[in-house]
């Protein structure tokens, strides 16, 4: 939820675990057995903020593996609103205060782990990691900042001659800027198809991920349906994939913060060129 000058709305929790106590994270709420997302945004601002949307435009998906609870995963489905002209926002028994903070003036011991995820304090309006590391009292970087060194972005894809036939997967993996290439492989599948391409890169680009010791990730894939059901939007239906899902599953829990977005082909030339090669390098004799 953000004005029109940017400012973006975070209520401050009261009770509860020590990691969220205290802590301003963004409006929202679960969802019912049965009830759609807007619906329980609705619900959940009326109750925890006082507040009636006029409209509601979906941004993303994401998921969460909660730090306090490694075994446990929380997908959310995030929601930009507007309000009525001159809406007061009220509070609740679960927040006590609520502001309008401008995202370069957040810092990430203020808020939530979620909130951090969920708000990517470190890209929006072009704010710099260094930026926003929290410092200790006398100025120097806290721990955190040794885990945002530890940042990267990876794209994957993977690709079948035939579908099924000659399939191959592929990864990079570059630093936030996404200048600095920190790996890239792939594999030759032999005869398979492209779903079971996809998901093959995904689960070499967390592999080699962990390798390199990286705990926060940006991960963009071209592939729908993956991402859905990496993200729990979508069930796994065909059994093909059930071993493998549970695999990239997972490996999600060696990561403090993973986020996967789905973007259009032409935003993944660079993996997509990396399959091709693989599969004319092992199809050229054929």
């Amino acid at each position: 939820m953000r004005q029109s000058d940017g400012r973006v709305l975070l209520l401050r929790r009261v009770g509860g675990r020590p990691s969220i106590d205290g802590k301003y994270e963004l409006p929202g709420g679960s969802l019912h057995v049965g009830e759609q997302p807007v619906d329980a945004l609705k619900r959940s601002l009326q109750i925890h903020a006082g507040i009636e949307p006029e409209t509601f435009k979906l941004c993303d998906v994401v998921s969460f593996i909660d730090p306090d609870y490694r075994n446990t995963q929380y997908v959310f489905i995030v929601y930009t609103i507007t309000l009525e002209r001159g809406a007061k926002v009220t509070t609740d028994d679960e927040y006590d205060r609520f502001r309008w903070f401008k995202p370069d003036s957040i810092r990430t011991d203020d808020i939530t782990a979620s909130t951090n995820l969920l708000l990517d304090i470190a890209v929006m309006n072009g704010v710099s990691d260094n930026e926003m590391a929290p410092t200790s009292d006398d100025g120097s970087a806290s721990d955190n900042s040794q885990q945002i060194e530890k940042s990267a972005i990876i794209h994957s894809d993977g690709g079948s001659r035939g579908n099924p036939g000659p399939s191959a997967s592929a990864y990079i993996i570059t630093d936030r800027s996404g200048q600095k290439v920190l790996a890239q492989g792939g594999k030759f599948l032999g005869r398979s198809d492209s779903g079971m391409a996809e998901y093959t890169a995904v689960e070499l680009a967390l592999n080699k991920a962990i390798e390199l010791g990286l705990t926060n990730i940006d991960f963009y894939s071209d592939n729908m349906m993956v991402v859905n059901q990496i993200n729990g939007v979508f069930g796994v239906h065909n059994p093909e994939f059930t071993a493998i899902h549970a695999r990239v599953t997972k490996l999600l829990f060696n990561f403090r913060r993973i986020h996967f977005h789905h973007v259009h082909r032409e935003y993944n030339t660079l993996a997509d060129e990396l399959v091709n090669k693989i599969l004319d390098d092992n199809t050229a004799a054929n």
